[in-house]
């Protein structure tokens, strides 16, 4: 590169991918059930039943499959009274909200043309949590009944061998 080159090119400014904020979200309590704290070595350590995780996971599904944010649903009426959006612009939210309006009756989920959902949770050195459950019995909490997810089984280093023999 000449020394003009790389003069001209704007300088580098680093900003946080996913950066950590306020966090505007309203949440809902599903129930206070299946959830408790145990003390262990004078740690209180929270613990979370099986059923609970099954719960809150078919309800992620089921949120995620048939209901946009508040803030989306806002952002894509801006779209409908902004004079400068394009003709385009208006057809794609319109229908985009068209189909948040049929999805939002719990049958049928939103366009699945875009990919699967998935709902991940993570668990903290704190939190207790019978890990059978997460790979066996969860499945009856995470499945759609439109388009089944594919739910990881965990295997061990000896069926893994098995499965590559």
């Amino acid at each position: 590169m000449t020394q003009a080159s790389v003069m001209s090119m704007p300088e580098f400014a680093y900003s946080d991918l996913l950066p950590v904020g306020a966090d505007p979200t309203e949440y809902r309590l599903l129930t206070a059930e299946g959830v408790s704290t145990v003390e262990v070595d004078g740690h209180t350590l929270l613990k979370v039943e099986p059923e609970a995780i099954q719960l809150l996971t078919r309800e992620a599904m089921r949120d995620i499959s048939h209901y946009l944010r508040t803030e989306h649903l806002e952002q894509l009426a801006l779209i409908l009274e902004d004079p400068e959006a394009s003709p385009n612009d208006v057809f794609v939210a319109t229908e985009l909200l068209r189909n948040a309006n049929i999805a939002a009756a719990g049958v049928l989920p939103m366009c699945q043309d875009t990919g699967t959902a998935i709902v991940m949770g993570k668990k903290g050195d704190q939190v207790v949590i019978e890990w059978k459950h997460l790979y066996g019995e969860l499945r009856t909490g995470g499945s759609s009944p439109v388009r089944p997810l594919l739910l990881l089984k965990k295997i061990d280093q000896a069926e893994a061998k098995k499965l590559r023999d």
